[in-house]
């Protein structure tokens, strides 16, 4: 009231009483609110959906708690509130049913305090990691990004274990260690040996980490500036703090961390560097590259945790405060003189400005660059140098620092692309290609990079699609050339065939291009993974990822060369942007479809062919009337007598596209003429030598030939009885005890090699020409590369031949090459489980026996991911073959499986019957009548119940990880949207004995949301904006059905506590695991599932689920706040 214009309040000294009253109600009510539990519920709704607005109350709440004079003089009220916020106003409560409830299904919950797991090792929590990089050795290439995919995995893990960061980065490094220390010395053959498992230790999974760590340091610094508040405090997210806590504990793994003999000189060589900055000794003095450093230390001991140092520190993700951690550098420097006689010349040397002279490009080959300041200068000397500098840089480039530069290699992987893709010069005039001027230097890095091992970093990498690209560019230009355009370099000419052919070769290694065009298209989802892989699906990739993946580099290395050098962003190609790559490519599906047809007489083609003829078999023509040519059909016996001038066969000069046009008719004459007896196995043999010499790319195009003739059946058998082919008697003997034994520990029978004695050994004639054709080389490093493209190829040939084709290739190969024994055998086991599907699911059940620990009618504690991928394959161990875990053959086999639908169910049946064994296994007779008293029998033996459920997850884990390594995301979306829904729609009994008292449903249900879920998001992943546009509309399919079902508009056949438990499972683990998931459900399905979820009384997963829907669903999700109980 106003009395005489002034404040009857102010007058009488009230109004300040009156705040401080108002103030302190105000706080006593907002406590009250955040204790009442309906009110606190609405509020931490508010909370979580509207962060903007929740974020500026919180800090006016923080600002009344610090600075209210009123609160100041009440320190219960101050007190408490100071503690409201510090809780985030109850964010962690739970009431006591919702803790009840993850108990069973939530991640992590079975966990001891200790971290360790009832009736499980550590090591099984990340089983997926171990699977996903082993399968990455097996020598197929992906055109996905290893670090990419690593990190989404690890994400998700970490999720679904409920693990802190530090014990997930401990998990993935020790995964990454256990890969290879299962290969320290790799059998020999065109397979990944030692260096790519390296590269994944030591790159690829740095990369993965430091792509986290960014990704939570981004979100801290977005929530700081919302939040208004300083940052500074954004510096250092909790990844990076637990990474550096975790790299300090790996150093106490010491048997994981013996570095292999190859690289031992390289782990002391990173003690050392640790052990000279300690000493005061400047790093990039030149001290390391002196060749008698190992003198002047009294002990390195270098191990791979100091490589893992080196690679994080080079990544910025932790800094040189790190050599002085506890026992990371052992023994004493002694003195060292400033300078040093003997110090060879070296990086340092370049960096001074030194020029390239044969002894400093020798050094720079055999030591990788340290840093990126090292690989950008003799970058800028492959760019800008002169001729012969450019080919000793490019040279040096694809040497150690492309293999073992680790900490760098994301960088020298795409200067090796950028070198083969050089820019047209801005006053280039000339009318052919200006790629033509880079021949020489193109062709070092091709060669340079041909190694299987190279081709493995760069699909770890993710540059498949772009190196791609530039191969077709090359192959387009060179073999459109006449080969009379050469270049010498050491003496050796390189002709536009050798580059045309080292670049065909390479780029036909990047795809299944020996398989039929139409196998995937047929069998769609059904198609193993990677067999999706065409020139079209890898521009397709590059295109798509070009744009971004300029963005990231130009954002991750600010100014350096690298970025500058994407300055000019690439343009879209496509298959047409290569008319003569895309004739070529069409000849080829069309005689992968069909039988060869269409040589007209007397066209360039048809006299083309007629000229390779001659030149193959030029001395049998001289001595016969009858010379070996095309006919009308385009695969006959010529008649007509060629000249007898030797001037005649000179070998023609033909642009390669022009012979490789040719070659499939040329194959198709000289094998048919062998068929016929107008040709000896010999003579066939050496023509095909005398033309793959002559232009090494038609090797390629006599693969295919051969892949596509096998599969036809219309060519008689060749006796390999060593008089007309090559016998397999003196080996095959030995090659059949040695495939026993790979298989020993899987159970599968081996089948007789030969049924009618060894004198009996068959083989398909075009199988039969290319091993002897393949037999011809020698295996030096001229014809690696070669072999590198015949050695896979001729094992699919033969995998894909009735047996024991295999075997008898591998026995015939193993007279010749003795070294390769071990991976022919192996490779000759591999096709037992290609022709037998029983065999197939023997080896899955082998699988889940030896990772669960599951033997006979006792549960050992053995199970491991040590059983399941054991010690690798070789005959080092135990002085001979030894018997290869189920893992590993399951892994190398899977891509040959053609009904992929077919063996997801395969696995699903063998992961339930596992879950029936756990169950009769932990749950005893005696306990029956006891969990038959309890709800659902979760009550009783919760230390037995915990174990099952542990080992639950684990077959879970190991299910979802082989359907997504086999099928990819297509098999799980008809998995979601097909396999699962006809499953529960049918009637399962898996307790017919009645020997787990209902457990095993419960269980079953439990293991099967498990699965789903983790298949789903291995796919998937877990983050808020996902790659992929198939996951919003398979999970709200499948949503669909789970509320259909709940609705009672579909009627099910599957047990009910089955349904129950994978319904109340797999909506939690999406709760935890997948929120974002929720996000793309449509809210009206997300209404009915929390509708079904309150019939069954199960009120706070379906408030939990509604709350994760997002501002939308708040009003929904307050009724059922408002509605039930608490």
């Amino acid at each position: 009231m106003d009395i005489d214009g002034e404040s009857y309040c102010q007058r009488n000294g009230y109004g300040e009483k009156l705040q401080k009253i108002n103030s302190m109600k105000a706080t006593e009510l907002i406590i009250q609110f955040f204790q009442h539990k309906e009110i606190s519920k609405l509020l931490s709704l508010t909370r979580e959906n509207m962060p903007t607005h929740w974020g500026f109350f919180s800090q006016r709440l923080q600002l009344l708690s610090t600075s209210s004079s009123t609160l100041q003089n009440s320190s219960v009220l101050r007190e408490t509130l100071q503690q409201l916020l510090l809780d985030g106003f109850g964010r962690s409560c739970k009431s006591g049913r919702h803790v009840e409830f993850c108990a069973v299904i939530a991640p992590g919950c079975m966990a001891s305090p200790g971290g360790h797991c009832h009736g499980a090792t550590r090591s099984s929590l990340w089983i997926p990691i171990d699977l996903y990089l082993e399968d990455c050795i097996d020598g197929s290439v992906a055109a996905t990004n290893a670090i990419e995919i690593l990190s989404g995995l690890v994400k998700t893990l970490k999720a679904v274990n409920g693990t802190t960061w530090h014990d997930t980065f401990l998990g993935l490094w020790m995964a990454s260690l256990r890969l290879v220390q299962r290969e320290r010395e790799p059998h020999e053959g065109p397979v990944p040996r030692l260096d790519p498992r390296l590269c994944i230790l030591l790159s690829i999974t740095t990369l993965a980490i430091a792509d986290i760590i960014k990704e939570e340091e981004a979100e801290i610094v977005d929530e700081v500036e919302h939040s208004n508040q300083w940052k500074s405090k954004a510096a250092g997210g909790k990844c990076r703090q637990d990474l550096v806590s975790c790299l300090q504990i790996l150093g106490d793994y010491e048997s994981l961390l013996a570095p292999p003999p190859l690289v031992i000189s390289a782990a002391n060589q990173a003690a050392a560097k640790a052990m000279m900055f300690l000493s005061g000794l400047p790093i990039g003095s030149g001290y390391l590259e002196c060749p008698n450093i190992n003198d002047n230390a009294i002990n390195f001991s270098g191990n791979l945790w100091h490589l893992i140092i080196e690679s994080c520190i080079s990544r910025k993700l932790v800094d040189t405060s790190a050599y002085f951690w506890p026992g990371y550098v052992s023994g004493k420097m002694k003195p060292m003189p400033h300078s040093l006689p003997g110090q060879v010349p070296g990086w340092s040397t370049l960096m001074k400005g030194a020029p390239l002279t044969p002894s400093l490009v020798n050094s720079l080959a055999r030591s990788p660059a340290s840093s990126l300041a090292e690989l950008e200068k003799i970058f800028e000397v492959a760019i800008n140098g002169s001729d012969d500098d450019k080919v000793s840089a490019a040279f040096i480039i694809c040497s150690a620092s492309l293999i073992r530069g680790w900490g760098i290699q994301e960088h020298t992987v795409r200067f090796v692309v950028k070198l083969l893709s050089p820019p047209v010069p801005v006053d280039y005039s000339g009318t052919d290609s200006h790629l033509i001027c880079h021949g020489l230097m193109m062709n070092v890095v091709l060669t340079g990079i041909s190694s299987v091992d190279c081709v493995q970093v760069f699909s770890f990498h993710g540059l498949v699609p772009e190196l791609a690209g530039a191969l077709m560019a090359i192959c387009e230009v060179f073999g459109a050339c006449v080969p009379n355009i050469t270049w010498t370099t050491s003496g050796e000419e390189i002709t536009a065939h050798s580059v045309f052919s080292n670049a065909f070769i390479l780029l036909l290694r990047l795809w299944k291009f020996n398989h039929p065009p139409l196998e995937y298209c047929i069998m769609g989802d059904g198609a193993p993974v990677g067999s999706q892989l065409t020139p079209e699906y890898l521009l397709l990739l590059r295109n798509a990822s070009i744009l971004s993946s300029c963005n990231s580099t130009k954002k991750r290395d600010g100014n350096s060369l690298l970025s500058t050098t994407y300055s000019s962003l690439p343009q879209p190609i496509f298959v047409d942007s290569f008319p003569k790559l895309k004739v070529w490519y069409r000849q080829h599906q069309a005689c992968l479809a069909s039988t060869l047809s269409g040589l007209v007489h007397g066209t360039p083609v048809h006299q083309n062919v007629d000229g390779l003829l001659n030149m193959m078999f030029r001395k049998i023509n001289k001595g016969n009337n009858q010379s070996v040519g095309p006919g009308t059909s385009g695969s006959s016996l010529s008649n007509s007598s060629g000249p007898g001038s030797e001037d005649y066969y000179v070998k023609p000069m033909l642009p390669a596209w022009d012979i490789m046009e040719a070659v499939p008719f040329v194959v198709d004459a000289a094998l048919s003429a062998c068929s016929h007896g107008k040709l000896f196995p010999r003579e066939l043999a050496t023509g095909l030598k005398d033309l793959a010499d002559f232009l090494p790319a038609s090797l390629a195009t006599i693969v295919s030939y051969f892949s596509a003739e096998v599969t036809r059946g219309v060519w008689k058998p060749a006796f390999m009885n060593g008089t007309d082919w090559p016998s397999p008697a003196a080996n095959l003997s030995t090659v059949e005890e040695h495939i026993k034994k790979i298989v020993a520990a899987t159970g599968v029978d081996v089948p007789s090699l030969v049924a009618g004695g060894i004198s009996q050994a068959t083989l398909p004639l075009p199988l039969a020409a290319f091993v002897s054709l393949t037999i011809t080389y020698k295996l030096d490093k001229a014809s690696e590369r070669f072999l590198n493209l015949a050695g896979p190829a001729l094992e699919n040939l033969a995998a894909s031949c009735p047996w024991p084709s295999m075997p008898i290739v591998a026995a015939l190969w193993t007279q010749k090459v003795k070294r390769w024994s071990d991976f022919l055998v192996f490779s000759a086991s591999r096709t037992i489980f290609h022709h037998n599907n029983d065999a197939i699911v023997q080896l899955l059940r082998s699988c889940f026996t030896a990772t669960l620990g599951l033997s006979g009618d006792h549960m050992s504690s053995n199970g491991s991911v040590g059983r399941l991928l054991g010690h690798g394959f070789g005959s080092h161990f135990c002085g001979g073959l030894s018997p290869v875990a189920p893992g590993i053959l399951y892994l190398r086999v899977y891509r040959c499986i053609k009904d992929i639908v077919l063996l997801t169910e395969d696995i699903l049946s063998i992961m339930m019957q596992s879950v029936k064994e756990i169950a009769d296994t932990v749950v005893s007779k005696e306990k029956i009548e006891k969990l038959k008293k309890t709800k659902h029998g979760l009550r009783y033996g919760q230390v037995s119940l915990a174990t099952a459920m542990t080992r639950v997850k684990v077959a879970a884990k190991l299910g979802a990880t082989f359907v997504w390594l086999s099928g990819g995301s297509g098999l799980i979306q008809g998995l979601f949207q097909e396999m699962l829904p006809s499953w529960f729609l049918s009637a399962h009994e898996l307790d017919k004995e009645g020997n787990s008292g209902g457990l095993v449903y419960i269980l079953g249900g439990h293991a099967l949301a498990y699965f789903t879920l983790l298949s789903g998001m291995f796919a998937w992943g877990i983050d808020t904006t996902s790659p992929s546009k198939r996951r919003p509309r398979v999970v709200e399919a499948h949503m669909e059905f789970l509320a259909s079902a709940l609705d009672g508009k579909i009627s099910l056949g599957c047990d009910l506590a089955l349904w129950r438990a994978y319904v109340s499972g797999f909506l939690g683990l999406v709760v935890e695991c997948a929120a974002s998931w929720v996000m793309e459900v449509n809210l009206g399905v997300v209404k009915r599932l929390s509708r079904g979820l309150r019939k069954w009384n199960q009120d706070d997963l379906a408030l939990a689920l509604l709350r994760k829907r997002g501002v939308e669903a708040m009003g929904a999700a307050a009724e059922v706040i408002l509605a039930c109980q608490w």
